[in-house]
């Protein structure tokens, strides 16, 4: 492990998150000497980021931590072209107004985990939109696209996975690393920015920035990345059943997002306290050697201190106290997940649904398939009674009296209600 003597970078390296970095010795000079601007992107493809967005938006937190400004950009004129790395196919593209609709919900998240202001360490939030839609074309190949050799940009891995995929990739998409790296530059201009950080799958784009920077504007500019996160079991972080695990409440909520902490896997424990927490070294050494039912704990504290930093402390603890009471007593809550299930119109379903009808109206599944073979497998319980018969009803008169909703669970760590609805 390098020997850092700047706070930021020492911060970086202790929780696990640094991939790759330039001129690490002069970087770690840099911050050492004076306050650096950083920054990193993020795209308006959705109404809320998910977790897979989370370790940079930590990298950004840490920053400030150590009395540095981070400088959060949005990209309202980068989603208009998408950004082509990890994808087979060409993103979505979205009207202005429906990047604009989501740039104001994502600030939201932000807010939470960064401190804004006018102060000389407080955050700022930009849009490449400010200064990408004013470029005129033939004066920005000029100026910018002719310091892009082809030959380079092919051998990019947003570029090579690609093409080694025989998947077509438009002209559009082609120019998004032109863009970032013109993001950089920019930034330098306007607010000094020395740095962006990222995800190891935007290496290319930030070497291209610091390499522009250098060219055009005489700007020695630096770049760190995290990792991309997988799970101990080879899986890509933050997909489940139910779909990503969005930081917005109103697309999951703090129980929900509790609840996805609480069943980490046994091996990613300390790696996910390190990335997603604030507890000191020592405690993280003392939770992650915990074994067998002990490690439970360490992975509440876990779920807590994560859904504290993204929801607020009052909400970690109601989510914390309603899996208590779920799990552990077998109490139901409002707090928990709830989810409707058509109840139809006389004749049809007029007595109750089937348990595979409930178990995929409870999102813990993907299909009526997976639905069927939990069943199957004894993994399934509706009301605390472990269900055989995929095609059994389950009659409307079963529901909670107190919630009006069926209790689902799936396995010994998930469970929602599900509730009839006209």
């Amino acid at each position: 492990m390098v020997e850092f003597r700047s706070d930021f970078l020492q911060l970086l390296s202790s929780r696990d998150q640094i991939h790759q970095s330039t001129d690490e010795a002069g970087l770690d000079s840099l911050m050492r000497q004076e306050r650096v601007a950083g920054y990193i992107g993020f795209d308006c493809t959705a109404p809320s980021l998910h977790v897979g967005s989370l370790v940079q938006i930590m990298t950004l937190r840490r920053l400030q931590q150590t009395g540095h400004k981070p400088i959060v950009v949005m990209g309202g004129g980068t989603t208009k072209i998408g950004d082509p790395s990890g994808k087979d196919e060409m993103r979505q593209l979205l009207t202005s107004e429906d990047i604009e609709s989501n740039k104001q919900t994502i600030f939201g998240i932000f807010e939470r985990f960064l401190k804004f202001g006018e102060g000389t360490s407080d955050a700022i939030m930009v849009d490449n939109a400010d200064w990408l839609d004013r470029l005129e074309y033939i004066p920005f190949l000029r100026d910018v696209g002719r310091h892009f050799s082809i030959n380079r940009m092919l051998t990019m891995d947003s570029v090579k996975l690609r093409l080694d995929r025989d998947a077509p990739m438009s002209f559009l998409e082609f120019n998004y690393m032109i863009l970032q790296a013109y993001d950089f530059v920019e930034l330098y201009r306007r607010y000094g920015c020395r740095l962006q950080a990222g995800g190891s799958d935007q290496w290319g784009n930030i070497v291209a920035g610091i390499d522009l920077g250098r060219r055009i504007a005489e700007a020695e500019l630096f770049g760190v990345t995290s990792p991309l996160i997988t799970t101990s079991s080879g899986t890509k972080m933050g997909k489940t059943a139910a779909g990503a695990v969005w930081l917005n409440a109103e697309r999951r909520s703090p129980y929900e997002y509790w609840q996805f902490w609480r069943n980490t896997e046994d091996g990613d424990v300390g790696r996910f306290l390190r990335l997603f927490t604030e507890l000191p070294e020592s405690e993280i050494g003392r939770l992650e050697a915990l074994e067998g039912s002990e490690l439970n704990e360490a992975k509440k504290i876990l779920a807590t201190e994560a859904t504290a930093l993204c929801h607020g402390h009052d909400a970690a603890v109601e989510a914390r106290a309603a899996a208590d009471a779920a799990f552990e007593r077998g109490e139901l809550s409002d707090k928990l997940p709830t989810f409707d299930i058509d109840r139809g119109q006389q004749g049809q379903w007029r007595d109750g649904r089937s348990n595979t009808a409930i178990v995929v109206a409870s999102h813990l599944v993907s299909s009526s398939s997976e639905a069927r073979r939990k069943i199957a497998e004894g993994a399934v319980r509706i009301n605390d009674r472990i269900v055989h018969d995929p095609n059994e009803i389950v009659m409307w008169t079963d529901v909670d009296p107190k919630l009006g909703a069926f209790k689902v669970q799936l396995g010994k760590r998930k469970i929602v209600l599900v509730k009839p609805k006209k």
